[in-house]
């Protein structure tokens, strides 16, 4: 079912979106590493003079390097845009836990209540009845949010 989800989340994106993750993901590849030593390598051995038959055409390397250059602020651009992408898919995550997570803390709450209330009905005695009542209250997420921020001040 999450599969299904995120299948549904992937075909939705966008065709930039599509083009920035295709490019991200061969950008971290050892062929984009080994394609970059061929192109690079055959650039700087020509214009060192060094391939027979082929003219220098960049002897100060500026065009090279321009190249690169432009090529680096693509590729960051893309990368970016790849990771915008991700860590809204990741807030999403991190807010279906949070939801989760909460909503089987307010049902363990109820359960430690309904124990408690049969355990009294019951007249049966615990070691632990003094944390019962402790743990029969709901936590308030605000109230840990805050706890969380002030212990960061």
């Amino acid at each position: 079912m999450l599969q299904e989800r995120r299948a549904r989340e992937e075909a939705t994106a966008t065709l930039e979106e599509r083009v920035a993750g295709v490019i991200t993901r061969f950008s971290g590849t050892m062929r984009f590493v080994y394609v970059h030593i061929v192109v690079y390598g055959f650039w700087i051995l020509a214009n060192l003079g060094v391939v027979p038959g082929v003219p220098k055409f960049d002897p100060s390397f500026v065009i090279l390097a321009m190249a690169a250059s432009v090529e680096a602020i693509f590729l960051s651009t893309f990368i970016l845009i790849t990771q915008d992408r991700m860590s809204a898919a990741a807030d999403k995550r991190a807010e279906l836990d949070l939801q989760i997570s909460l909503l089987a803390e307010h049902e363990v709450t109820k359960l430690a209540a309904l124990l408690s209330a049969v355990a009294d009905r019951l007249g049966v005695e615990t070691d632990v009845d003094a944390d019962v009542e402790e743990l029969k209250e709901d936590v308030a997420p605000e109230a840990v949010l805050d706890e969380i921020e002030e212990r960061r001040q």
